[in-house]
């Protein structure tokens, strides 16, 4: 027989980190179309997508592993590409554009096997980590880990019919996997060759195109054929290889088979003949070959890297490898990742729409019956379901061709094992493990905690942003491998979780100083491990894997141990604060999580708060913690910021959307205050920062997610919402110092300067509103002014739109508050709604999440922009000269230096109206239909606007310093 020579073209260099040449293990891909090849190569980070019509065109390169790539799957559609690598990632990509779509998983070794599943929404992964996931590419959920193997596995493969897995390992075992119960169904020990000791050669496995018939290199130099139901040797391709098979593919009908060998020799079988009929030499070992799925040529790879195509492989006399492909009978039974035709052809990511994660479609497509010699043809569908897990002995059946068995049965997939997956516990401010790099433990507004593994132990050091704070820490060896950190003032505490019975999870802390020597202590737990720590005053809390929420003393005194309802999220803490989320039930179908927090009053042993955790829909809880200000807050991978506030009856409020920022930026949250949201910006395909180099941090606006208006008033719109959340806040925690006869000088200060800048941004939205003939929502805008010379002020501004009506409007209701106030109304008012607020604030919500306070006190809490009580009683004397036959209320008077602000703001504001008054007495005098709106005047009531809110030294809307 003649041989052939073959010309490859380089596409990956076979370079290791000393720059020696040496042999790595290459794939080599075909997409569905013929269109595009695809290589990689386990000695090069980047995956390379060529064109085979012009090969000297430069290939599409993807660059986002760290290290070599060991495994390359492409799903049936071929719209996502899945690659593993030795820096243990499994990564998603678009196909055939290459767009990076996201890390699927993580494993702590190398990976070495890919495949994906019939309809390209599952993608099974392993390596030389104990375990194979299979993993859903819709939303990156783990649906399974199967266990069975003693060594590396390096070979993996769905049968088409998608009843069973099959896998390899490097010591030559095979097992057959059933997916539907995850269970072992047949164990081949020792049938492969033993390649452990050569990461260049791996042992693999393929079903035939019509799934009856597993392929795998045996130990004569052959490959050996078993029945897919009984797993019994059938027969073997045994030839010309005069050293063991490395790797083997076959032709799209199944009729031929390649296979390629340490010999450095590919040879081509007739199957069915179980006879060679071509070869070829080469001057390197082919570790990779695909058939070409439309025409008669074969790609191939050698291990150094060089690539090349075979074509017309099968002689022209012979059948083509791609007439007859096998028509795919549906298996028995419920199928446990496909259900619906419409779904299986679209693997990728992007073809699927998140409402639709996790329903149950209806099972449409022809499900044939298998029929044994047992078995009665007539039994009902429903009894063979439900029987399905129980057939055993499993022997070797025929599948009949009764295509309308189910039509219109309307089933209902309910395997409980392709469940949407629950979100694992995750430490505040860390960033994933990458081998070889150093990553943050914890990153918060204090510092950051960082480590880094290094011959088997890791080094931790700690940073504070402020650099002024003292001398910096010494760094810290790790023996025990901590994966959690948390960090304030005081100190640092460290958990890990378990890593066998000699490896038990521990807690540890070290406090920054002590009077004390030896202050530093450490907890070790049997049977459970630590999930999530956090820090406040005194205190220590760590949560763990029973559910046990565990409190110390920063002495190491065990104080408290509560059992929580649910597994852990996460927590955070904060001076005596400690808040918790956890899971409430498993996810919705939606895709949602069901997640519910808790704060806890460490130093007095309360609940003062408990609710559900709200989310954007689709989305899961990215981080969470306390603001500056003390306000528990949330972000959703969504990229939206909540923060909990006491407005109606405890309530989370958006006030930071990522949608509404640039589109190609994500943001990585540090903290917030009242006004900005403190981030670390990245772009994709990062997807947390890096140590190295030191990140930046960003500071965002806060800002609500408001609605287009119709005044296009959108900016002013958002700071009156932001104002009124502010000024709630401030007056609860007036309240809440009052409560403890705390002096509230500070905040009644803050509250004033809040009122007189709210003020300000009503005047303007009052101006937006009359230029855009929305005089309801001016006079509701003027009912929420706070100082009658703000009031006075709108009342000039109307007047000058020629607003006359507007104007007597505004006038009574002034009138009317200036009436209500010299009787008290409004003080009273205030006072009823202050206690109402407190009484709301005390029993909020009770330990099952629900409101009990009555509806008539909810009236009360929280009024959107009521004035703190001393700017009310300054109005009250300000009046009481014009209404001498009222009592003066000794209780009405007022510190001095209010007094004087308050005067003082008045007389500003006087001033500016009346030199906005002047401004405007010439326009005033011009008769005209005071209906009708100009140009001109809209011009001139922004000038006037402008001068009426302009800041300057004496402006009493210029926040002050006290």
């Amino acid at each position: 027989m003649k041989v052939r020579t073959l010309k490859l073209r380089e596409a990956h260099k076979s370079i290791n980190g000393n720059n020696d040449i040496n042999p790595s293990f290459c794939s080599v891909l075909w997409d569905q179309q013929a269109l595009h090849l695809v290589t990689a190569s386990s000695s090069d980070p980047s995956i390379s997508i060529h064109d085979p019509l012009l090969p000297s065109n430069p290939p599409k390169i993807l660059r986002h592993h760290r290290d070599g790539v060991t495994a390359l799957a492409l799903s049936p559609n071929s719209t996502c590409l899945a690659s593993g690598s030795i820096d243990h990632s499994v990564k998603l990509f678009k196909f055939p554009s290459g767009e990076f779509e996201t890390n699927v998983t993580r494993f702590t070794l190398p990976i070495r096997a890919l495949a994906f599943n019939k309809s390209g929404s599952m993608v099974a992964a392993a390596g030389d980590d104990e375990g194979i996931k299979l993993i859903n590419t819709i939303d990156g959920s783990i649906a399974r880990v199967l266990k069975g193997h003693k060594g590396p596995v390096t070979g993996l493969a769905f049968d088409p019919i998608n009843e069973y897995l099959a896998t390899v390992d490097s010591v030559g075992t095979v097992l057959f996997w059933e997916l539907q119960s995850g269970g072992i169904l047949h164990t081949l020990k020792g049938v492969a060759p033993n390649i452990i000791s050569d990461t260049s050669f791996v042992n693999v496995v393929s079903w035939s195109p019509d799934g009856e018939t597993l392929a795998v290199p045996g130990l004569r130099n052959d490959v050996v054929m078993y029945d897919r139901d009984t797993a019994e040797k059938l027969f073997s391709l045994r030839g010309d290889h005069v050293q063991p098979v490395c790797y083997l593919s076959w032709s799209p009908n199944g009729k031929y088979m390649a296979t390629s060998g340490l010999d450095r020799q590919i040879l081509i079988w007739d199957v069915d003949k179980k006879q060679d009929i071509d070869r070829q030499k080469f001057e390197d070992r082919i570790s990779g070959m695909a058939w070409k799925p439309i025409g008669n040529a074969l790609a191939v790879i050698d291990v150094m890297g060089k690539y090349g195509l075979w074509e017309s492989v099968v002689p022209s006399s012979m059948k083509s490898p791609t007439e007859d492909i096998p028509s795919l009978k549906n298996s028995n039974g419920v199928l446990l990742f496909d259900e619906d035709p419409e779904l299986s052809t679209s693997g990728g990511l992007s073809e699927f729409g998140e409402d639709s994660l996790g329903e149950s479609e209806p099972c449409s497509r022809k499900r044939l019956r298998k029929q044994s010699e047992f078995e009665d043809p007539d039994e009902d569908i429903d009894d063979e379901l439900s029987l399905l897990p129980k057939t055993e002995p499993r022997k070797k059946v025929r599948r009949s061709s009764k295509d309308n068995l189910d039509k219109g049965n309307g089933f209902r997939s309910t395997v409980t094992s392709a469940r949407l997956k629950m979100q694992e516990a995750f430490q505040p401010g860390a960033t994933p493990p990458q081998r070889g790099m150093r990553r943050f433990l914890c990153y918060n507004m204090l510092g950051t905690i960082t480590t880094v593994e290094h011959d088997g132990y890791s080094h931790i050091e700690i940073d504070f942003h402020d650099t002024g704070r003292g001398s910096r820490l010494p760094s810290m060896t790790d023996y025990f491998g901590f994966t959690m950190a948390s960090l304030n003032e005081n100190g640092s505490v460290f958990a890990n979780p378990c890593k066998g019975e000699k490896n038990m999870s521990t807690l540890m802390y070290r406090p920054f100083s002590s009077w004390a020597n030896n202050s530093e202590w450490s907890m070790r737990f049997e049977g459970e491990e630590v999930k999530v720590v956090a820090l406040g005053t005194a205190w220590v809390a760590a949560i763990t894997s029973l559910n046990f929420l565990r409190i110390y003393t920063d002495g190491g005194l065990q104080r408290h141990i509560l059992s929580l309802d649910g597994p852990v999220v996460t927590a955070s803490g904060l001076k005596n604060q400690l808040a918790v989320v956890t899971h409430v039930s498993d996810c919705l179908p939606s895709n949602d999580q069901m997640l519910e927090f808790r704060l806890f009053d460490i130093s007095n042993g309360t609940q003062p708060l408990t609710g559900r955790l709200p989310l954007t829909p689709g989305s899961h809880l990215t981080w969470f913690g306390f603001s500056e200000e003390g306000q528990l807050s949330s972000y959703d991978s969504k990229g939206v910021l909540r923060v909990l506030t006491s407005q109606y009856g405890g309530s989370w409020l958006p006030v930071f959307s990522a949608s509404k920022e640039k589109s190609d930026e994500s943001y990585w949250v540090v903290g917030l205050n009242a006004s900005k949201l403190f981030c670390i910006v990245y772009k994709s395909p990062d997807m947390f920062p890096q140590v190295m180099p030191k990140p930046v941090l960003s500071l965002l606006n806060l800002s609500f997610p408001v609605a287009s208006s119709d005044l296009g008033a959108d900016a002013l719109e958002n700071e009156f919402i932001m104002n009124s959340m502010h000024l709630s806040q401030i007056q609860k925690r007036m309240e809440d110092m009052a409560g403890a006869c705390l002096d509230t000088t500070a905040l009644d200060d803050e509250a004033f300067n809040m009122e007189a800048t709210q003020d300000r941004c009503i005047l303007r939205l009052i101006a937006s509103c009359c230029n855009g003939d929305k005089l309801v929502r001016a006079t509701e805008l003027m009912k929420l002014l706070s100082l009658e010379k703000s009031m006075k002020g709108a009342i000039k501004l109307v007047t000058a739109l020629k607003l006359p009506n507007l104007a007597e409007r505004f006038n009574s209701i002034l009138e009317e508050r200036l009436v209500n106030e010299s009787k008290g109304t409004y003080k009273s008012n205030d006072r009823a709604s202050l206690t109402a607020d407190a009484a709301i604030s005390k029993t909020m919500v009770t330990s099952t999440g629900k409101n009990e306070t009555p509806e008539p006190s909810i009236a009360f809490s929280s009024p959107p922009l009521s004035a703190p009580l001393f700017i009310k009683k300054a109005n009250k004397q300000e009046h009481e000269k014009s209404y001498q036959n009222q009592t003066v209320n000794a209780k009405t008077s007022m510190e001095p230096s209010n007094a004087e602000k308050v005067k003082s703001a008045e007389n500003v504001i006087g001033v500016e109206v009346k030199m906005t008054g002047e401004v405007l007495k010439v326009q005033s005098q011009r008769p005209s239909n005071p209906f009708l709106k100009s140009s001109n005047n809209q011009e001139t009531s922004k000038k006037d606007l402008d001068q009426l809110t302009s800041l300057h030294p004496s402006n009493p809307f210029k926040r002050t310093p006290h």
